[in-house]
């Protein structure tokens, strides 16, 4: 290399090694002030991977390699189409990836080709130069930014001389780490080893046959085994938990079923939060709900759907999901098994499409969250409102220019609040109203379907008379028909209702006129 090229390369790495332009950078260190989730991230941080865990190819069986603890580690990119910085911005979001899980990130490389090499990914120069930058900077593992088939992975370790993971593992890892729900892990396991199952090898004696009788051990009679090789052993043994896997999410299906079935006999309407990873999805959950939920500065904190109740500022009361955040390129594995997760996206009333202002790619980041919500059945067929979150650390350029990417979006920050109260009137806006109107007096005795109707219903006008409760309501048919069976005839215009600003004939006219 030229003496140009080596600084220019140098500047690559410094780039890529800083946090500036990283999906953590934007939110570094927030998460020690919050009191949000302090348990929950006291006990993540009990169980945080430390330095000194041996990666050697020779001490780690194949079926422990998914539960690799990365240490220190170089990054590998490999640009094929697209420019530069894109290739920078990539490699500086795997970098944050290999931090949530655990890893000192040591150095980065960048290699353009025409197309990934079928024997090692890089190209046998490149790779041999990999080998020397491991060697001088005591890497223990290599992290590939794309995916590597099992032969890519094999070749690029025979020649660096250490394990080798690619994007689709380390996310996968991540998963691991932070599932914490009975359902999450088994959806966690479950891709986990529909990833493994192809990647299977053995070395030395674990790739012969057991042989029987006194060929193998000289012990004859009863010591024949079934012929098999340890790593078809180890195969069959993945196929059959990954059926059990199945049949357990299978059977957890019902009881979210049962949630949402609730929800929507309650005709309470539902709002989704989606968005990239580490957008502040579950900082602008505590913000509209006053939660408690778990606030980290990590890639995928969230990844149980955690749903919290909050009213308008009219009254009318709503749900809000905080769901797994997405990232581009998001394993395939892991989209099939969170399928049940991801339906609280497609069963909601709006989905509020969190993105982060201050990220270097808000564009990329709408891309890569409107892909996956193209594989939820009928998600894109729901209201969506983009909130760009964040700024308060987006620069007045960055403001002005996710402004400009979607005419209607919110510009909010869910730390200090600007933005916030704006945010609550729009959601309002976009909720569904009740269709029908009841005005009519309920009795005193019949408390709960009074205390139904400022529930599921929205009220605008209501008077405590000596026989009841005349109220009026927007109300759906079914609650329209209860309260109508139990009402007591009005006895005339009330004085108190009328002040409400509707007049006679607005009582009579049919709900389209109050839209």
């Amino acid at each position: 290399m030229t003496e140009d090229s080596t600084e220019r390369a140098k500047g690559v790495v410094a780039r890529i090694l800083a946090r500036t332009g990283t999906a953590l950078e934007s939110t570094q260190g927030q998460d020690h002030h919050a009191q949000a989730g302090e348990l929950e991230r006291e006990a993540r941080a009990g169980t945080r991977r430390i330095q000194g865990l041996s990666n050697d190819l020779e001490e780690i069986s194949e079926v422990e390699y998914r539960q690799v603890r990365l240490e220190k580690v170089v990054l590998v990119g490999l640009r094929t189409t697209g420019t530069e910085e894109e290739a920078e911005n990539s490699l500086r979001e795997l970098a944050a990836l290999a931090e949530t899980a655990g890893s000192q990130v040591l150095d980065g490389v960048i290699q353009k080709r025409s197309h990934p090499d079928p024997a090692t990914y890089l190209g046998s120069g490149k790779a041999r130069e990999l080998a020397e930058l491991v060697a001088a900077d005591g890497a223990d593992t290599i992290i590939v930014d794309g995916d590597l088939a099992p032969s890519q992975r094999r070749g690029l370790e025979d020649v660096v001389k250490i394990k080798v993971v690619d994007r689709t593992a380390l996310i996968l890892d991540i998963f691991a780490q932070h599932a914490k729900s009975r359902e999450g892990k088994a959806q966690v396991e479950l891709a986990q080893l529909e990833y493994l199952l192809p990647r299977l090898r053995g070395w030395g004696d674990s790739m012969s046959r057991q042989a029987g009788g006194r060929v193998a051990s000289g012990e004859g009679i009863g010591s024949r085994g079934p012929g098999e090789t340890k790593i078809e052993l180890d195969r069959r043994r993945i196929r059959n938990r990954m059926a059990k896997l199945r049949e357990q999410i299978r059977r957890m299906e019902p009881a979210r079923q049962a949630q949402r079935a609730n929800r929507s006999r309650s005709t309470i309407p539902s709002v989704a939060i989606a968005g990239y990873t580490n957008a502040g999805k579950s900082t602008l959950l505590n913000a509209l709900t006053g939660a408690d939920v778990l606030v980290e500065d990590a890639l995928f904190a969230t990844l149980d759907p955690t749903v919290r109740r909050t009213q308008t500022e009219d009254g009318r009361a709503y749900t809000l999901s905080d769901t797994v955040g997405f990232v581009s390129r998001l394993p395939t594995q892991l989209v099939e098994a969170f399928r049940s997760t991801l339906e609280e996206v497609g069963e909601a009333d709006v989905i509020l499409h969190v993105v982060d202002a201050a990220h270097p790619d808000p564009i990329g980041q709408i891309q890569a969250v409107h892909s996956v919500l193209d594989t939820i059945e009928g998600a894109r067929d729901i209201p969506e409102l983009i909130v760009f979150n964040k700024a308060d650390l987006a620069s007045d350029e960055q403001r002005a220019f996710v402004r400009s990417l979607s005419e209607g979006a919110v510009l909010v920050s869910a730390v200090t609040g600007e933005g916030i109260s704006e945010l609550q009137t729009v959601i309002a806006s976009m909720l569904p109203r009740p269709r029908e109107v009841v005005d009519c007096v309920v009795p005193y005795t019949h408390g709960a379907l009074i205390h139904r109707i400022h529930e599921e219903g929205e009220v605008l006008a209501e008077e405590y008379l000596g026989e009841g409760e005349r109220i009026r309501a927007r109300v759906d048919g079914a609650l329209a028909a209860a309260v109508r069976a139990v009402a007591l005839p009005l006895q005339g215009e009330s004085p108190s209702l009328g002040s409400q600003g509707m007049s006679e004939p607005d009582m009579a006219a049919p709900a389209e006129d109050y839209e």
